[in-house]
């Protein structure tokens, strides 16, 4: 009887597992299609696209679209602006929302209570609402057209400071304690044992930070009034678009080169990413 039952529980184990497997393998299907629909169709001629938008393998493929677009007017220029936009909101996210966290977590003072309930409203309010008053403020500072306009708004968001305050609050307390028997202050304490300990968290508020900005189409193509401030998105939407109808390939193409970036990011902190989301309880 025990044997019996022994070998419906493997059988029945087997089965879940099996069951596991195929449904995280559609997953995966779904997930990757459009990925590779996006790569296959990079090397298709526009027309092609059009006459059968529907086929996945192209019948004569080439590199002229990625020709093309390497090859337009000040394409590195736009490439360089956002790679400055990306890169100066990951660092300003990473510093200023690690000391948001770290003043919310661990430190004690007035209104602590009100604050953090005000953080956690800035993530139920969507972005849109704030668009038109954001653009209004920056342009009368003066920083419409500049890299300051695109980098100010986003060096500190919610998200990252929920994140941080999350994953710090989780750092034991008598660390900071013996830190502070060892004479170290506030600032010392931040940077020489809160920012060490909390690898994971900055990796993924790295990870989340440069896909926004780096995907960042609608405050870009507002704020930035002439084409030497254009980031890639706003620039590749500008190509893609002629008098002769839309560059599919182009745009594909175009898409490939935005996303290979991203992909690089992710692949080099995806272990921190993974560790941060399981610590910071976000679902």
């Amino acid at each position: 009887m025990t044997i019996t039952a022994s070998v419906r529980s493997v059988r029945k184990g087997f089965r879940a597992r099996t069951l596991i497997y195929v449904l995280a393998s559609l997953g995966l299907v779904v997930t990757l299609a459009p990925f590779a629909w996006m790569i296959l169709g990079s090397i298709k001629p526009t027309g092609e696209i059009l006459a059968d938008p529907n086929a996945w393998l192209p019948k004569n493929p080439t590199l002229g679209n990625f020709t093309d677009l390497l090859s337009r007017q000040n394409f590195g220029l736009y490439f360089f602006n956002s790679v400055v936009v990306a890169v100066a909101c990951v660092v300003g996210n990473l510093l200023f929302c690690a000391m948001a966290g770290y003043a919310l977590a661990k430190i004690d003072f007035a209104g602590k209570r009100l604050l953090f309930s005000l953080v956690l409203l800035m993530l139920i309010v969507p972005g849109i609402a704030t668009f038109v008053p954001l653009f209004v403020q920056v342009s009368n500072l003066g920083l419409a057209n500049s890299y300051l306009g695109l980098i100010l708004p986003y060096i500190v968001t919610p998200l990252g400071v929920f994140l941080m305050r999350q994953f710090i609050g989780d750092i034991p307390d008598a660390l900071l304690e013996a830190a502070k028997l060892d004479g170290a202050g506030e600032v010392r304490t931040f940077f020489r044992l809160i920012l060490p300990l909390s690898g994971p968290a900055l990796a993924t508020l790295a990870i989340l930070t440069f896909l926004a900005q780096w995907n960042n189409f609608l405050w870009p193509l507002v704020i930035a009034q002439t084409d030497d401030m254009y980031t890639l998105p706003v620039a590749l939407a500008l190509f893609s678009i002629g008098a002769n109808g839309t560059n599919y390939g182009l745009l594909l193409a175009g898409a490939v080169v935005v996303v290979l970036p991203i992909i690089v990011v992710f692949l080099f902190l995806q272990r921190y990413f993974i560790q941060g989301i399981a610590n910071t309880g976000i679902k």
